[in-house]
């Protein structure tokens, strides 16, 4: 069963978890210093905020799945949506998460993630927004990255490959 996935960056992670906690009526499921999430079952929404050093507001959307066989259903109607462009992250460390996951972009260069948890991790992972760059999703920073078809995606660091690959080629923030 798919549960819709919504991810907000936010510059004050205790007042938006108050104010979350409060609107939701009730406390988040998993809570870390720089990360919160509020699994609902009516409507069936994962919703995740975060205070990670990128932009305020919508981060992306997403959506999670209970099975393999699921992702790969999702990964044909991304890949449709995207004319192929959707960009592979396996054995991805995110969210305090082990998990499986593609991402796609919108006509607008709104991030979209569709992904299987498989397990909790200890660390945040490899998301996160260096001050001197723009993101570590698969975000279009201008217009002119669009227009060339350029993405974002985690950046793979000396310590550990994140397996992340676009089928292009085409990347930025690497």
């Amino acid at each position: 069963m798919k549960r819709f996935h919504v991810h907000v960056s936010v510059d004050d992670l205790a007042k938006n978890i108050d104010f979350y906690t409060k609107l939701f009526g009730q406390a988040p499921s998993k809570q870390q210093a720089d990360y919160a999430k509020w699994m609902l079952e009516d409507p069936r929404i994962n919703f995740a905020i975060s205070q990670r050093g990128h932009a305020v507001g919508l981060n992306h959307f997403g959506m999670q799945v209970d099975s393999n066989e699921e992702l790969a259903a999702l990964r044909l109607m991304a890949d449709a949506a995207s004319d192929g462009q959707s960009i592979d992250q396996a054995n991805a460390t995110c969210c305090y998460a082990k998990s499986e996951k593609h991402w796609t972009l919108d006509p607008q260069g709104l991030a979209w993630e569709h992904y299987y948890t498989m397990g909790d991790a200890k660390e945040f992972g490899d998301d996160h927004a260096p001050a001197d760059s723009a993101c570590c999703i698969p975000v279009q920073v201008n217009a002119e990255q669009k227009a060339a078809g350029n993405c974002c995606v985690p950046q793979t660091n000396s310590t550990a490959n994140v397996g992340v690959t676009s089928k292009d080629g085409k990347a930025c923030c690497a």
